[in-house]
């Protein structure tokens, strides 16, 4: 299978679920009584907890009120066609049925359960892309593999014993017995030798031709790049890429982290990312009890309300080069035959929109939340000039408090980009 096809589906999502769970989830951003710095899923390596005390935690991990229906429900009325969880992260646990190593979820707890398993039959069910992260070169609890530093020593490790015996064959489980895997998101593989990362895409291109391998495999050998956690970059970038984003400041729960982002924020940053050409991957972090916190939901679903009457404006849509400028109202998405303005700021917008280059000429002009409301537009000296001028005239109130989305159908439907000067 060809890279377009594989990515196909992705690129038409734009808008995914990220989850982090694991042991962290009990010590929730303290150990000992002591907050620790540092996002919650790091704290064995920022309290440098020996692994014998860490995965103890395991006995203790019983997350009765875990929902597969309810967390791939939660992605789905927020607009997100994926979800991608974290199977492995660099704790070493495995939040599966692994038979590569007793760490993991079903052996070693006393929930007894495979959570990967019942959320892939849930997307399955409900139509939503089920995705997976794997710490795939970090791994604090075997001796072998890279970060632990202070349980093992560096100089008695080799790589390659971790790689064969655990991160390999624990891949390929995964891509064999939970289904069809709409991508492998893995993590931390900039320090890691080639071969090791050739070998890794070789079997997942062998196991599932259509699974898509993020950036940060390593060796440029994934399908897309992923920014920095929460980076986005300042213009569009030409490649397919993803930023992956907290909903606070931290990935795994925490009992402290209470810096939420709200949903204008949200709506802020998917418009922006959508705008240059990028997918956005959300995150979530349940807790010891399998549950999502309660702000998280409440967060999502303001998302998801503006979704239900502006999903066009995110899903499909690639970037609009023709406007490759900064507008202090916000930021324009595009699909073939319509473009879609996302006024973010309704004073800096003032009583109409003016483009400056708008050389495809304009047919209609609508907020996309009220089709029927027609928008008065003037366009200057069309066809004559190449780059022609553009007002659209405003309603007189913004139809959400966050992102009202103008839609521009024009003709013909394929934008002209023109080059940056």
């Amino acid at each position: 299978m060809d890279q377009d096809a594989r990515m196909a589906w992705w690129r038409e999502a734009r808008f995914g679920m990220f989850i982090h769970w694991g042991l962290y989830a009990l010590p929730a951003g303290f150990w000992r009584g002591e907050k620790v710095g540092g996002t919650g899923e790091w704290i064995m390596r920022n309290a440098k907890i020996p692994v014998a005390e860490y995965a103890a935690l395991a006995g203790q991990f019983n997350p009765v009120e875990f929902d597969a229906e309810e967390w791939v429900a939660l992605a789905r009325e927020t607009g997100m066609k994926s979800l991608t969880i974290t199977a492995k992260h660099h704790d070493g646990f495995a939040l599966y049925h692994s038979q590569h190593s007793p760490y993991n979820i079903v052996e070693a707890t006393p929930f007894g359960r495979d959570p990967l398993r019942e959320l892939a039959l849930a997307c399955e069910r409900q139509g939503v892309r089920f995705c997976l992260y794997y710490s795939h070169y970090l791994d604090w609890h075997h001796p072998h593999a890279a970060g632990n530093d202070w349980d093992f020593d560096p100089a008695q490790k080799d790589f390659g014993i971790y790689f064969e015996e655990k991160c390999l064959p624990q891949v390929r489980e995964l891509l064999e017995n939970y289904g069809d895997i709409g991508q492998l998101w893995f993590d931390g593989g900039t320090n890691m030798e080639q071969k090791y990362v050739a070998k890794l895409v070789g079997m997942v291109r062998e196991t599932q031709p259509g699974c898509i391998v993020s950036g940060r495999v390593g060796w440029g050998l994934g399908d897309f790049r992923s920014m920095g956690d929460n980076r986005v970059p300042f213009t569009n970038y030409e490649r397919d890429w993803d930023t992956p984003s907290t909903l606070n400041d931290t990935w795994g729960y925490t009992k402290w982290d209470e810096r939420w982002k709200e949903s204008p924020r949200l709506l802020s940053l998917l418009a922006e990312i959508n705008s240059k050409g990028g997918n956005y991957l959300l995150n979530v972090g349940p807790d010891e009890k399998g549950r999502i916190p309660a702000k998280s939901c409440e967060i999502l679903r303001e998302v998801g309300g503006w979704m239900g009457a502006n999903s066009e404006s995110i899903y499909g849509t690639r970037p609009a080069p023709v406007f490759p400028y900064n507008h202090k109202w916000g930021f324009i998405t595009y699909k073939p035959g319509k473009l879609f303005l996302h006024i973010l700021d309704w004073q800096a917008a003032g009583r109409s929109i003016f483009l400056s280059s708008m050389p495809n000429r304009v047919l209609r002009a609508y907020p996309l939340a009220n089709p029927s409301q027609e928008l008065s537009f003037r366009q200057y000296d069309y066809p004559a000039e190449p780059e022609c001028r553009l007002t659209v005239s405003l309603p007189a109130q913004p139809l959400h408090p966050a992102n009202t989305v103008i839609c521009l159908e024009v003709d013909p439907p394929d934008v002209v980009i023109e080059p940056l000067r």
